[in-house]
């Protein structure tokens, strides 16, 4: 089974905590199991999604660079 984004947040050139509290209120509007992919260009986002999600207990399927940009792709919490 493959994971496809369902929404799409763009938070390029947004600084901390930014990105994550954009992801955040994304996040909350989602239904459970729900799948968001995030672009950012603050390379610490890096950390603070694997926190953000440590924290919530949302997901982390994917983190990666793409060129100057950082991707996360995050399953909201809770039974789908």
């Amino acid at each position: 089974m493959t994971d496809q984004p369902v929404a799409t947040l763009d938070t390029t050139g947004l600084l901390c905590p930014l990105p994550v509290l954009k992801a955040r209120k994304a996040l909350k509007g989602m239904a459970p199991g729900a799948v968001l992919t995030v672009i950012a260009t603050d390379p610490g986002a890096v950390k603070d999604f694997d926190a953000f999600c440590r924290t919530t207990g949302d997901a982390l399927l994917e983190s990666r660079a793409e060129g100057s940009s950082f991707v996360f792709v995050i399953r909201k919490a809770g039974v789908p």
